[in-house]
């Protein structure tokens, strides 16, 4: 793994107590599936080398209790993810394995598959007011992030995607997590872990329940958007979609 990871960020910050010893232990040399076992996972890290050539990832993981781990930011956060959130990593795992039993791992992954992947990459949680949901949901970033700025003071938001995690340690604007559209009650991480693995369903995972939301323009995350300018940007901050119906209005309305 290279380069140091500013826990002081705010989408580090709540990952800090877990990180921070594995990322002092991977720098002083350690091997990062030992770094990661020593912090007693629910699962034991093993080199990606024991992973054997044409079993699928996903399976192997179910199979054994065993994850194949490579050095590198990317896998580094994947195992932060199974040491915060157990519960939720194994019940998406679960489902990983039912749809591979069910359908082999070639051809189409499904829409269940593609939004644990959705999820398990980019995922966020969101715990929010109200009229801070209404704004997201319809897209209106500029009611969101400029009209309710005072509102975010309320809000917290948890990144649980291990590539969004990985691609935040060098952060750039257009950088956006897919957030569980139901509102979630409480983001600490034993909390928010048990609500989360109740809430992935096959039927709630193929309803594509994700909201998007541009990381860096959360107040307080990012220096730059104090000048509202910065949400002026429409290839960021994009607006909903027109939608054409059979009587030949056009509205807005959320992209999947």
């Amino acid at each position: 793994m290279s380069g140091a990871i500013d826990w002081s960020r705010p989408w580090f910050a709540p990952w800090r107590a877990a990180g921070a010893p594995v990322a002092a232990a991977v720098a002083a040399g350690a091997a990062q599936h030992d770094a990661l076992n020593a912090a007693r996972p629910p699962l034991r890290f093993v080199p990606q080398a024991a992973l054997p050539d044409g079993t699928a990832y996903e399976q192997f993981i179910f199979d054994t209790g065993t994850c194949p781990v490579r050095p590198g930011a990317h896998d580094f956060f994947n195992g932060l993810v199974w040491l915060q959130l157990p519960r939720t990593k194994c019940r998406l795992n679960e489902l990983q394995a039912q749809a591979i039993a069910a359908g082999g791992i070639g051809g189409r992954r499904g829409p269940v598959r593609d939004a644990i992947t959705v999820l398990d990459e980019n995922g966020a949680l969101l715990q929010a007011p109200e009229p801070l949901w209404a704004a997201l949901l319809a897209r209106d970033w500029r009611r969101l992030f400029v009209e309710l700025r005072p509102l975010w003071r309320l809000a917290r938001l948890l990144v649980v995607g291990h590539a969004l995690l990985e691609k935040l340690a060098a952060p750039r604007k257009d950088l956006t997590a897919h957030v569980w559209r139901v509102p979630c009650p409480d983001v600490a991480f034993a909390a928010a872990d048990g609500w989360l693995a109740a809430q992935c369903t096959p039927q709630a995972l193929a309803a594509k329940p994700f909201a998007p939301l541009p990381v860096l323009g959360i107040p307080g995350w990012w220096p730059a958007n104090e000048n509202f300018s910065f949400y002026d940007d429409s290839v960021v901050f994009r607006p909903p979609r027109p939608r054409v119906d059979p009587t030949g209005d056009q509205r807005p309305v959320p992209r999947a």
